[in-house]
């Protein structure tokens, strides 16, 4: 083993110690954006995002965690791991499985009060919301909601 594959491996493992903050991973996916010049690619880019999105645990798909709103089926779950909330999602359509992978991206590990403080200024920045159907654009703002409420509620039991 050479020495710059070990630096490498030794960088990628260091790497995931780090715990970046949300403006930070929403400053990375403009940045990952910025790459694709038309619509057709950021879809495919998406759709791409959502092929390496984790598995939601089968028990997760029920109606209870179903997001009211979405045109497609959407569901998330979210528990507390410490003092950090963490998401997980699923969706039987690709695009918006992608969307929600963005989406778990930028808020999961985080705490309640990092999430409800976020200003998701990354889906303007790349021009999300206006490249979606009104219908998607309607479950995007039906997936933060959700993700809000369920900071929300983590919030107010870390309270009590």
């Amino acid at each position: 083993m050479n020495f710059r594959f070990k630096e490498f491996v030794f960088l990628r493992l260091n790497l995931k110690v780090i715990k970046m903050t949300i403006d930070e991973l929403q400053n990375e996916i403009i940045e990952e954006f910025s790459i694709y010049d038309d619509w057709m690619d950021k879809y495919q880019y998406l759709i791409d995002l959502s092929k390496e999105l984790p598995a939601i645990d089968q028990a997760y798909k029920v109606s209870q965690n179903l997001i009211k709103g979405c045109q497609s089926s959407v569901w998330l779950h979210a528990e507390m791991n410490g003092d950090v909330i963490e998401f997980t999602a699923d969706s039987d359509a690709l695009i918006t499985k992608g969307i929600i992978s963005l989406l778990i991206k930028v808020l999961s590990n985080h705490t309640p009060a990092q999430i409800l403080d976020a200003d998701l200024f990354f889906i303007d920045a790349i021009g999300l919301k206006e490249n979606l159907s009104p219908t998607r654009s309607n479950g995007l703002v039906s997936m933060i909601k959700q993700m809000k409420a369920y900071a929300t509620a983590f919030q107010y039991k870390q309270e009590q």
